[in-house]
């Protein structure tokens, strides 16, 4: 007979992973409060690797996520080192609790080290947006999901192209099709961010008059040569529109390395780049939908963007969200200056139903409890 609690361990340690995680968590307490057994116990660990203030509390405190059971503190570093420590503080924290499942989001080094930490100890892996491809095997990211994906039993697929990936890579067990976790958090949040966010007052926006631009991605920031054509192109763009930068501290970093920092330009009531500080997830909200054009390296943004309508250019020769670009939402310029300064609002082909009805953490959890009963 199965027993009454089913212990999950979930690791987060970025941003998205924080939104994600909030609406999974949801549905794991919606699940206990209609007292069905077997009930959930979830523990969320934190490993710090986005430690920031801005980049990680305000996410706590906004989506009501449950508060981290443990915060391993690993902090910034390069990948090797960031990932061993991880690694290594995950595997004592799995050894003592010993959890049913291991629960891990994304493609960050936080979700490689999660994975491994529990492969390792033979406790099954459960990976929240499997089965996502760039082809692009010098992105961090694409190496984290493909050796996670390998190392889960079970796959949360947000699309249909997900799965396919996956049955091309030999992986046809543990698979499901539940819709996009991130759209959940679209659709929960949204109404709350339009009430409670007033930074657009803040900082005398308009709506549909500003450009949005996030940069972060490694392959950006860490090659001069990207980011310098990325910084050129978003400065002449700025000419014509307000372009509002929330900055990645390790955006904000590169830029001054490379000496692109004077570009930028902070004031309040002008055209010109207008470098802000991160944003919580309702403030970000406020800023997506009320954009006339997003340009962004982040895969998240890219879907966000298509949540709220509003055109999406991507700073990257290569998508993991093909459905965007194949639908009209959303169009490959990479880092060519030329390009991004000649970027204009349009109005999209179609729409997208591939992302689910806004039910995939309900589904999540589903699957778990089906699991725990075979």
């Amino acid at each position: 007979m199965a027993p009454s609690c089913l212990r999950i361990l979930t690791v987060v340690g970025a941003r998205p992973q924080f939104i994600k995680a909030a609406v999974v968590s949801r549905a794991i307490a919606d699940h206990n409060r209609q007292g069905v057994p077997p009930l959930i116990q979830e523990e969320i660990v934190h490993t710090g690797q986005h430690y920031d203030a801005q980049m990680s509390q305000v996410f706590f405190d906004e989506l009501g996520l449950p508060a981290p059971a443990v915060n391993l503190g690993v902090g910034s570093g390069p990948h090797g080192q960031m990932t061993g420590r991880m690694l290594e503080k995950l595997e004592e924290i799995m050894h003592s609790r010993r959890p049913d499942w291991v629960l891990v989001y994304g493609d960050t080094n936080s979700t490689l080290a999660g994975a491994l930490a529990a492969a390792k100890l033979h406790i099954p892996v459960a990976h929240v947006e499997a089965g996502l491809r760039s082809f692009n095997r010098q992105m961090p990211e694409e190496i984290n999901r493909v050796l996670t994906d390998h190392l889960a039993q079970l796959h949360f697929c947000p699309t249909q192209t997900a799965m396919e990936n996956l049955a091309r890579e030999g992986i046809t067990e543990g698979v499901f099709h539940v819709g996009d976790v991130m759209y959940d958090a679209a659709m929960l949040f949204a109404p709350i961010a339009r009430q409670k966010s007033r930074l657009l007052e803040t900082l005398h926006l308009q709506p549909k008059q500003y450009f949005l631009a996030t940069i972060h991605r490694a392959e950006n920031t860490d090659n001069p040569e990207r980011l310098t054509g990325i910084w050129e192109g978003l400065n002449r763009l700025s000419k014509t529109r307000p372009v509002v930068v929330p900055l990645h501290p390790r955006t904000r970093h590169a830029l001054q390395k490379c000496g692109l920092w004077e570009l930028a330009d902070t004031a309040s009531g002008s055209n010109g780049l207008r470098i802000i500080e991160p944003v919580g997830f309702l403030d970000m909200i406020r800023l997506e939908e009320s954009a006339a054009l997003i340009l962004t390296d982040s895969g998240g943004v890219q879907k966000e963007a298509y949540f709220h309508r509003v055109p999406c250019v991507t700073l990257r020769e290569e998508t993991e969200w093909l459905e965007t670009v194949r639908t009209g939402w959303n169009r490959l310029v990479g880092t060519d200056p030329e390009r991004i300064a000649q970027m204009a609002p349009w109005t999209p082909l179609e729409p997208i139903t591939e992302y689910g009805d806004g039910q995939a953490a309900r589904k999540v959890v589903a699957h778990f409890l089906g699991e725990h009963t075979l």
